[in-house]
């Protein structure tokens, strides 16, 4: 009885599965399409000699250029060696060796001790957490021990040469796990440097710049955009200044600020709103979340007169809380309406429901529409 049961279970299974051929490889596409089109960054007249590459191949072409350029640098992480699981780090352990390029334990707080030990000893260590969900083992270690050695000592010892990478943010089937972005937990912290590129050109120059800061630095890294941005990128060592934001496009009714991801969904929500209310928005992106570009975020706020914060993170105590405070104090006489913030939502992330989790392109231009009309 039970073999005949199990064979009309298979053919059931057999012909649900047939009828669904062309189905589950749509819905599967959908569930991983990115919520945002990508603006590639404009390749600057000086750059020089550019190589097309996305966002990981970006990076790792920057470690590359750092492990040759100091023979004390190392990489360390979980996979690492292998090229780990974004393969930023292909190929590094053939080129430099295993005593440079090496896999740890699975574990984030010794990770991140073992490079402030390193650091403290002028070693420039480079440290992969696989995901920024899990560095929160970590986190006593970057906030109680490398953001404070140098006040603590007196400035005879510093983790200056300790740069933590962290893929982050949504990526269209994380879940809660591996869809955060911890930004704001780690820009409360004095000592910090914390950084959020927006595609591969912008990567590859942050992560030369974290690897040559005085102070331990963080780079927060969209996983999303790993292979989705594609970027002229300059061949040559170069630098992207930490602690100064960027005007990706200029306009005079509304300013726009966004980090990562989010800018190009907000350069999304600048042409809807070109085409659907006829005004120009001035698109930011932030780029360096600690210490932040005050000054220029301001100056566009006087200009405009209106100001909407875009981000993944949940809204309460999210990053773009400091920054609308800032402007409220900084420009309250040139606003036209409240500081607007479109965020994710104060809840865990979800699996299934990301696409209403998210700040897309919609929300975004709501929040533009209301603030024009108030």
């Amino acid at each position: 009885m039970f073999g005949r049961l199990g064979a009309h279970l298979r053919n059931a299974g057999e012909k649900l599965l047939l009828s669904r051929v062309v189905t589950p490889a749509i819905e599967f596409k959908h569930a991983r399409a990115a919520h945002f089109s990508y603006y590639p960054s404009e390749r600057s007249n000086n750059a020089g000699e550019t190589q097309k590459l996305n966002m990981f191949q970006a990076i790792n072409h920057g470690l590359a250029l750092a492990m040759e350029n100091d023979p004390r640098t190392v990489i360390f992480g979980e996979d690492v060696a292998f090229g780990g699981v974004f393969r930023c780090t292909m190929d590094l352990k053939k080129r430099f060796g295993n005593n440079r390029v090496f896999n740890t334990p699975l574990c984030e707080q010794g990770i991140v001790g073992f490079g402030i030990g390193l650091a403290n000893v002028g070693v420039s260590a480079i440290a992969e957490i696989q995901f920024a969900d899990y560095i929160f083992p970590a986190f006593d270690q970057l906030v109680n021990e490398a953001a404070k050695v140098r006040y603590r000592s007196g400035n005879m010892f510093d983790c200056g040469k300790l740069t933590v990478r962290a893929p982050c943010g949504a990526v269209g089937h994380g879940g809660l796990y591996h869809s955060q972005s911890p930004e704001a937990y780690f820009a409360h912290t004095p000592g910090l440097k914390i950084v959020v590129p927006r595609g591969a050109m912008h990567a590859k120059g942050l992560l030369l710049s974290c690897i040559d800061e005085p102070d331990p630095c963080i780079m927060f890294e969209p996983k999303i955009l790993y292979r989705k941005a594609v970027d002229e990128v300059p061949v040559e060592h170069y630098k992207i200044e930490i602690g100064k934001a960027e005007v990706v496009r200029e306009g005079d009714a509304v300013t726009l600020v966004g980090w990562g991801t989010q800018v190009h969904v907000l350069l999304e929500v600048a042409d809807l709103v070109r085409e659907k209310l006829n005004v120009s928005c001035e698109v930011i992106d932030l780029v360096s979340i600690l210490p932040w570009d005050a000054e220029l975020i301001c100056k566009s706020a006087k200009k405009t007169g209106r100001v909407v914060i875009a981000h993944e993170a949940p809204m309460t105590n999210g990053f773009g809380a400091e920054i609308a405070a800032t402007v409220q104090a900084e420009c309250f006489l040139y606003l036209e309406a409240p500081v607007q913030r479109v965020t994710g939502w104060d809840c865990p992330f979800p699996h299934i429901f990301e696409p209403f989790y998210l700040p897309d392109k919609w929300r975004c231009f709501a929040a533009v529409r209301d603030i024009l009309k108030y």
